[in-house]
C-alpha cells in the first residue's frame, strides 16, 4: 500500500529554513547578495522554493560550514552557470568550481593553525613561568631564565613590554641585561629604587628650575654609571654582543631593509609602526620637572662620553 503523504512542490522561506538548518533571515541575506536567486512568489507575495532551490540552499549551508566565505561561494557558483553555458553541461570535473577557492581556503586553515600553535605556546610558557613574562617574546624570556624567584619585578616586566612593542624582541632582550643586573646585585636594585622615587617625587608642583631637578639628574647619572659598570664586570655587555649575533641568524636581512624593528620576529599579526611613531603614541604621565631631570642626565652623561 502507498502512503497517503505527497510532498509538498514547493514550501516557504520558515519551511526552507529549517529543512536546511538556517534561518529566515540568513536566507535574505543569500538573496540580497546574489548568493541565491529570488524564488518564484505565490499569490500571496511570499518566496516558494522548489527542490532546485532546496538543492542550492543545501549546498551553500555544507560549503559555508566548510569555512567558504560566501563571496566565494556565490563566485564558485557563477563558474558553474559559465561552465555550463559554455561547456557540455558538466561541471562536476570543477567541483562546482571551488577548487582554487579551497586552496585558498586550505592556506587560510594553516595560517590560522599557526596562529593556534603560536597562542598555545604563549599560554604554555605563561604558566611555565608562572606570571606574565611567559607573554613576552621567547627571545626576551631566554635571558631571563635562572633568575630567583621574584627578582624580576611587574614594573620590570612592564618596561620590557613597552621596549618589545615599539623597539621589538632585540630590543627588549638588550634591555633584559638591566634588569638581571638589578637582580643579581640587592645594592643596586635598592639605590635604583631610591633614585626612581626621588624622580617621581618631581611632579607638577616642583619648577623646571629647581634645584632638586638638578640634583636628582645627577644621582640619575651617577646610578647609571654604577648600573653600567655592574653589567661590563658580570659579562652581560658581552651577551648583548651574543645577543645581536643570535638574532641576525634567526632573521637573516632581507631585501626590505627599510623594515623597522618594532614589527620584525615578534610573531605577533600587529600592525607595525616605526619606532619614532611608537614613542610618539606611548603615553609618559612626566611632569616638566621630571623631563628636565631627564635631559640634564642624558646631558651629563653626554658630555661626560665626549670628555673621556
Amino acid at each position: 500500500m502507498f502512503s497517503s503523504f505527497t510532498p509538498p512542490r514547493q514550501v516557504k522561506i520558515g519551511d526552507a529554513a529549517a529543512c536546511a538548518g538556517t534561518t529566515p533571515r540568513a536566507i535574505r541575506h543569500y538573496h540580497a547578495i546574489g548568493l541565491l536567486p529570488e524564488p518564484v512568489r505565490g499569490g500571496d507575495g511570499r518566496r516558494r522554493y522548489g527542490y532546485q532551490d532546496m538543492i542550492r540552499l543545501l549546498w551553500i549551508r555544507r560549503m559555508a560550514d566548510a569555512g567558504i566565505a560566501l563571496d566565494d561561494i556565490r563566485d564558485a557558483f557563477a563558474d558553474t552557470v559559465s561552465a555550463d553555458t559554455d561547456g557540455d553541461g558538466d561541471s562536476g570535473g570543477d567541483d562546482y568550481g571551488i577548487a582554487g577557492t579551497l586552496e585558498r581556503l586550505e592556506l587560510t586553515l594553516r595560517a590560522q593553525e599557526a596562529e593556534l600553535r603560536r597562542q598555545r605556546t604563549a599560554v604554555q610558557r605563561m604558566r611555565t613561568e608562572g606570571s606574565r613574562m611567559g607573554l613576552l617574546s621567547d627571545f626576551v624570556t631566554g635571558r631571563l631564565k635562572g633568575l630567583p624567584e621574584g627578582s624580576v619585578r611587574q614594573a620590570d616586566l612592564d618596561g620590557l613590554l613597552v621596549t618589545e612593542r615599539i623597539f621589538g624582541p632585540l630590543g627588549a632582550a638588550v634591555q633584559a641585561g638591566r634588569f638581571i643586573a638589578l637582580a643579581t646585585h640587592p645594592e643596586l636594585r635598592k639605590e635604583s629604587d631610591r633614585v626612581d622615587a626621588a624622580e617621581e617625587a618631581l611632579d607638577d608642583t616642583i619648577a623646571v628650575d629647581d634645584p632638586r631637578v638638578a640634583q636628582v639628574a645627577a644621582e640619575r647619572h651617577a646610578f647609571e654609571k654604577a648600573l653600567q659598570a655592574a653589567i661590563e664586570d658580570s659579562g652581560l655587555a658581552e651577551g648583548d654582543d651574543a645577543l645581536f649575533d643570535s638574532w641576525d641568524t634567526l632573521h637573516p636581512a632581507t631585501v626590505d631593509e627599510g623594515e623597522d624593528e618594532a614589527g620584525r620576529g615578534s610573531g605577533r599579526e600587529q600592525k607595525t609602526m616605526s619606532a619614532f611613531e611608537a614613542v610618539g603614541k606611548m603615553p609618559y604621565d612626566f611632569s616638566p620637572a621630571r623631563l628636565r631631570c631627564m635631559e640634564l642626565a642624558e646631558e651629563l652623561a653626554a658630555h661626560e662620553s665626549t670628555a673621556s
